[in-house]
């Protein structure tokens, strides 16, 4: 078997004959993600208890807080039960409205952007 020696590329000289391209690395900054409130609104047939319970299991409140924003509800018609963003806000709304409409609630929860 007769094998032939690699042959090594031949390097050039560093030389600047002015065709060169130089690119600038610009460094971009990103923005952080839009961060959205989910806010519940107060109704007159949702019980307490189970916009507590709401607030418990989805927002993961201890009782002492999900009481305090169930208060805020009552007495201002709306809270805010939590900052996520966009695409948590709309799964956190989507579950409280399914619970709600499982349980026989009109309790209604939305998402609104944070200026």
């Amino acid at each position: 078997m007769a094998t032939k020696n690699p042959q090594l590329p031949k390097i050039l000289p560093d030389r600047d004959d002015g065709d060169s391209v130089v690119l600038e690395r610009l460094t971009e900054k990103t923005k952080p993600p839009q961060m959205y409130q989910v806010v519940m609104l107060n109704d007159d047939f949702t019980p307490m208890e189970f916009v507590v319970m709401v607030l418990q299991e989805f927002f993961s409140k201890d009782r002492e807080s999900a009481t305090q924003i169930m208060l805020k509800i009552h007495l201002d018609g709306k809270g805010v039960c939590g900052v996520y963003s966009k695409d948590v806000a709309a799964t956190k709304v989507d579950q409280v409205a399914e619970a709600a409409k499982k349980h026989g609630h009109p309790l209604q929860c939305l998402s609104e952007p944070i200026d």
